[in-house]
């Protein structure tokens, strides 16, 4: 048998623990940062907090990284893992973009041994809502496409608290739908998660949570179809003499009402308070804009200069490779957090003042002035990737002339004139939509093909279907639920 011998050229990607936590820094909220400094100086005690950073601080870090870089006494196992880390003299010349361009295609066999991965995505997000977990299930259940575009435009009818207070007649006249087939679809609807979701009413909620109970719930139905309103007084008596049932009975069926929700949606209301703290403030001097970053409460870190001579002075014990490893270990990792942060600093400062250049018109004249933005611009503008972008507007905060707003908020998508002039960003759309509703009569509100019509007049080109998605979006109810009679 011949032996034959061949060779193989492979290009892979390694992931050192010192980009992950930059990565993983460049994602983090003001808080979550601020967070992580603070264990970090707990942890490590090479790390300093100082007041006021000085020139020879940073020095301090310079050299220390060389020491790190030069010593020759650590161990094998040290040695090649320092190795893979650059000289943090040109740890800013990083391709931070081609590694998060390439990320996502880095294979699963990166993983070795029980070595944890991890979860670059693993970001703060918002709190999922009722519509949001409806439009979901339609997609999970296998609905037919007409069965889809009927249910969503049912959901999209479902108020907060999980009700369908719209005349399913008038959907269906607005929609185009056939009123049987809308009447079924939304049947399937009630089979949906929370139970009673879909209700025209206050009873008919309580019959479907009743009808998702497993146990004989003839009573049950009983009670809520014909008793209610004795329910509602506790008339217990009269309930047990119409059911023919002992009182004891009545009152545990009673119970059993009691347990149910009667707004099934109010479960994913965004109720929560968030504190913003900007990361950014913008101030006009004279015509123009400038961006500086708010550093207020955030630890200064320094290199510790009694480790640092110690390790250039070799004064750990004769032949103690352990602490003198521990030592290089914890310099390098004081090093590579303090670059870190410097990075993602710089990074947030390069994407706000590009922000600012490309959306002068908003901090000039507010919202309704907001252009389409997309993350490529900005990306192609600072000279980054697109997801570099993506991950430093998450949770980050700017403080403007105009408000605090989420550096998401500036990027929206184009919405065509109907002049055939610059197309208008989204929220600018919904800002008109808002203005219009607020002046209408309430005794004659305006229905979304109203709305159309009169934002085609404004020269904004939109379809019905979006104007009541952006309705939806602005918590604005349908017009037959604004209608005032008196």
């Amino acid at each position: 048998m011949a032996l034959r011998q061949t060779m193989n050229l492979s290009q892979n990607l390694v992931i050192t623990p010192q980009l992950q936590q930059a990565i993983k820094l460049l994602q983090m909220s003001r808080l979550e940062l601020e967070s992580q400094v603070r264990n970090e100086l707990e942890e490590n005690p090479i790390l300093e907090e100082a007041e006021i950073l000085r020139e020879e601080d940073f020095e301090r870090t310079k050299e220390a990284a060389a020491q790190v870089e030069g010593n020759t006494e650590l161990s094998s196992e040290s040695t090649s893992e320092q190795n893979s880390l650059q000289d943090p003299q040109k740890i800013d010349e990083f391709e931070w973009e081609s590694y998060l361009e390439t990320q996502h295609k880095m294979p699963r066999e990166a993983s070795h041994g029980n070595e944890e991965i991890m979860n670059y995505e693993n970001v703060i997000t918002a709190t999922q809502t009722l519509h949001d977990y409806l439009y979901w299930q339609v997609k999970m259940v296998g609905f037919s496409r007409e069965e889809e575009l009927m249910a969503d435009a049912l959901i999209s009818y479902i108020d907060d608290d999980g009700y369908l207070k719209t005349p399913l007649a008038q959907i269906a006249e607005e929609e185009k739908f056939s009123l049987p087939d809308l009447e079924d679809t939304l049947s399937l609807i009630h089979e949906f998660d929370p139970a009673g979701v879909g209700a025209r009413d206050l009873k008919e909620c309580l019959l479907i949570q009743a009808k998702h109970l497993e146990e004989d719930t003839n009573d049950l139905v009983q009670l809520i179809q014909n008793h209610l309103k004795d329910l509602e007084k506790k008339n217990y008596e009269a309930i047990a003499k119409a059911l023919n049932k002992p009182l004891e009975e009545v009152a545990e069926i009673s119970k059993i009402i009691y347990s149910m929700d009667p707004k099934p949606g109010r479960a994913y209301a965004g109720n929560d308070t968030h504190y913003v703290t900007p990361d950014v403030y913008v101030y006009k001097v004279g015509d123009e804009y400038s961006v500086s970053l708010n550093e207020d409460g955030m630890p200064k870190l320094k290199i510790s200069n009694f480790y640092k001579n110690m390790l250039k002075g070799g004064s750990t014990p004769t032949g103690d490779t352990v602490a003198a490893d521990y030592i290089s270990e914890k310099v390098k990792s004081a090093v590579w957090l303090i670059k870190s942060i410097h990075q993602r600093q710089r990074t947030i400062f390069k994407v706000a003042d590009s922000i600012v250049k490309h959306q002068k018109d908003f901090f000039d004249r507010g919202a309704a002035f907001l252009k389409p933005m997309i993350l490529r611009d900005i990306a192609a503008d600072i000279g980054m990737h697109e997801s570099t972008v993506s991950r430093v507007t998450t949770s980050k905060y700017m403080h403007t002339p105009q408000g605090i707003y989420e550096l998401k908020y500036f990027f929206n998508s184009g919405i065509s004139s109907s002049d055939g002039g610059d197309s208008l960003a989204s929220e600018s759309v919904k800002l008109k939509i808002k203005d219009l509703v607020s002046k209408e009569d309430p005794k004659k509100p305006l229905s979304d093909q109203k709305l159309v019509d009169l934002l085609k007049k404004d020269g904004v080109d939109i379809a019905r279907r979006t104007v009541a998605k952006y309705r939806e979006i602005l918590r604005i109810l349908p017009s037959s639920q604004r209608k005032k009679f008196f």
